[in-house]
């Protein structure tokens, strides 16, 4: 299988059928090309996995649905159309036709250039501006300055990957988004290209403000896994190492009033403060040694590698 569109689909069983003809429109043509559609039904209540029984009994050789037990939503979804996907460049695209098909020609040709990571930017966004164009800017832009992978669009769920940057970790929370820095933290070529977007012709969006407050701190816990999962003991102990220092600080200018003007360090708040700056520092220091610990337990027990191979080159020697 070459290619694999993995589609997470939430209530939207009147733009099923639509999208279905449309990926047909857009990927029959394609030459030497496999493919097939995952459709992922994250606990539809409107007749979805009705219509997608029927549209994998009318097309077995280019669709499968995988159904989920109930709503676990979209992150959680999109994994589980990863895992079931057969091919070697996956695709992940919204159900909700604002995404275009027509766009996956063109993204699979940045796939042949030698691209791993082709992420699609709607320039010309048909949102609504106060509720879900500009928390997306600001969620772009905040992700980018973090995260230090410069994309326009983060929130685009139309990219295509190859499969091998999408192994070695797990999806949770919202953060199917930060999938592009994951990839570019194991070394993956990225381009962001720009696709069509549609306005929401049935149903209704799932987005909302609330979902900015997740994506802000699931990016908590993306920086530390890209910069410090393997060496936690540089977050930890240089947060302890600082606050000791501030505690040492404290102390030498509390000596220094006791000396020269002669003030009590018994009755100055300072003292407090200095002593629970050293005790947070200490433990800030055993906390990032015991990180350090389940670090290596994580890579050891699962044996997972500290790095990355793109590929090997070896010289072939021919006998003679």
């Amino acid at each position: 299988m070459n290619l694999s569109v993995v589609i997470p689909v939430y209530n939207e069983v009147e733009s099923l059928p639509i999208l279905h003809q449309a990926l047909h429109s857009a990927l029959d043509s394609l030459p030497d090309t496999t493919w097939e559609v995952v459709f992922v039904d994250d606990g539809s209540a409107d007749g979805t996995q009705t219509t997608l029984e029927g549209i994998v009994s009318s097309d077995p050789q280019h669709s499968c649905a995988v159904i989920l037990r109930r709503n676990y939503g979209q992150t959680a979804a999109i994994a589980a159309g990863i895992d079931h996907a057969q091919g070697d460049t996956i695709v992940l695209m919204d159900a909700d036709l604002q995404n275009d098909p027509a766009d996956i020609p063109m993204m699979l040709g940045k796939i042949k250039e030698g691209y791993d990571v082709v992420s699609g930017w709607r320039v010309n966004r048909q949102d609504r501006l106060l509720t879900r164009t500009l928390p997306s800017r600001i969620a772009n832009w905040l992700i980018s300055t973090v995260t230090g992978v410069h994309l326009h669009d983060y929130g685009c769920t139309l990219k295509a990957y190859q499969r091998e940057v999408l192994t070695g970790f797990r999806l949770y929370g919202e953060m199917h988004r930060f999938i592009p820095a994951y990839a570019n933290s194991v070394g993956a070529r990225m381009i962001e290209v720009p696709v069509q977007h549609h306005p929401r012709k049935y149903g209704k969006t799932k987005y909302g403000l609330a979902r900015s407050l997740k994506v802000i701190l699931d990016l908590f816990t993306v920086k530390f896994l890209m910069s410090y999962a393997n060496k936690p003991i540089y977050l930890f102990g240089g947060t302890g190492v600082v606050l000791i220092a501030l505690s040492l600080i404290t102390l030498l200018a509390l000596i220094i009033r006791r000396l020269w003007l002669d003030e009590h360090m018994i009755r100055s708040p300072l003292l407090l403060m200095s002593t629970m700056l050293f005790i947070l520092g200490f433990q800030a220091l055993l906390m990032g040694l015991i990180a350090e610990l389940l670090a290596r337990t994580y890579h050891e027990s699962q044996q997972k590698p500290t790095y990355n191979v793109r590929r090997v080159i070896k010289s072939q020697l021919t006998a003679g």
